[in-house]
């Protein structure tokens, strides 16, 4: 064993200990490159294992990709891209940016990539915009490497071991009920705009349904069963389906423009309705609300009427309990959970019923 204090090496193995942790390192050199590895273990026995199978890892590596260019792998990435048309296309921005700033990308083979170089190209080109564009750009990175890590043409992602950057949650713009019917009616009222009507429903139904623009242009006669009373959603960002149902606020709307529509004709004839909202919040002198206003106005609503958050979930087409909504929403005030709160007086309250002491 050999020894500087701080690290010991294991003699002719590859392998190194670092004392103040007793975590082992694989230090292996193949092909004249230096290739370092934690292996996130403090056991000796183990560790060799990890080591062994760390040099198999470079033995798979196809040496006659190694010379591949960083451009090549990210056309090849790009062949993959998945999604909703809008991710893609912020994905294929990046990708063309990369191609277009970063330098000898059309020779550079993606083996001498370094993890400085990333975050270089991310700080001279992302560091001033907002963190969810930084954190877009390095998850392209990170998978297009991931990809030739898979493809055996590299043997670790240089991009692995880089953090996203914090984003801010600020509490965004949300209309209250009685702003949201003003702009309503304001659409409707504007006579001389031909799509004045649909894009009131369009806005409206938003607003009433909770669902984002994507989603309710999607939505044709056949998602909707009027008599079982809910309506099929598809959502693009995470290509799943959901139910929500026909909510008696919503009800006289969609058999509005359920009426008279063939079984596979959409609900609208529209896809957004942008212009006309910011139009009618400018004449009102409301903020700049969105599409994605209206959704929060609909959750903050329901968490104000009581409505149980793992429902409200479910309704958004969300796996996971209502853990996002609980975060994203923690600003609101829990009209419910304070009306429970009442509850718990150190008297018995009315409508309990004692239960036996022999129970």
């Amino acid at each position: 064993m050999i020894s500087n204090h701080a690290w010991t090496k294991s003699k002719g193995s590859g392998l190194y200990r670092y004392n103040p942790t007793g975590q082992y390192f694989a230090r292996v050199r193949f092909r004249g490159k230096l290739y370092r590895k934690k292996l996130d273990t403090a056991d000796y026995e183990l560790a060799k294992r990890k080591l062994a199978a760390f040099k198999r890892d470079l033995e798979r590596t196809d040496a006659t990709k190694g010379n591949t260019s960083f451009a090549k792998m990210l056309d090849d990435y790009a062949e993959t891209l998945g999604g909703a048309d809008s991710t893609k296309e912020d994905k294929r921005h990046i990708i063309a940016k990369l191609k277009e700033t970063w330098f000898g990308v059309d020779t550079l083979p993606l083996r001498t990539v370094k993890p400085s170089q990333v975050t270089a190209w991310l700080s001279k080109h992302y560091g001033e915009k907002s963190a969810s564009y930084c954190n877009s750009a390095l998850s392209v990175v990170r998978a297009a490497l991931d990809m030739a890590v898979n493809d055996k043409i590299i043997v670790e992602n240089p991009a692995d071991g880089l953090t996203y950057r914090k984003r801010n949650k600020p509490i965004r713009l949300t209309p209250t009920f009685e702003q949201f019917k003003q702009i309503v009616a304001d659409i409707r009222a504007q006579r001389f705009n031909r799509e004045a009507e649909q894009s009131a429903d369009f806005v409206e139904f938003l607003g009433l349904a909770g669902l984002g623009q994507a989603e309710a242009a999607s939505i044709t006669c056949a998602d909707v069963d009027l008599q079982a009373g809910r309506i099929i959603v598809y959502r693009h960002k995470t290509d799943t389906g959901f139910a929500i149902p026909i909510y008696p606020q919503l009800r006289p709307l969609v058999e509005k423009l359920y009426k008279g529509k063939t079984h596979n004709a959409r609900l609208f004839s529209i896809n957004e309705a942008r212009k006309a909202l910011a139009n009618a919040c400018k004449r009102l002198d409301f903020p700049a609300f969105t599409h994605r206003s209206l959704r929060r106005m609909f959750i903050t609503r329901a968490i104000e009427r009581g409505v149980d958050v793992k429902v409200i979930a479910e309704w958004q087409g969300h796996r996971d309990g209502g853990k996002l909504i609980l975060q994203t929403y923690s600003h609101v005030n829990p009209v419910h959970s304070n009306r429970m709160a009442q509850l718990m007086s150190d008297g018995q309250p009315e409508n309990v019923i004692p239960i036996s002491a022999q129970a």
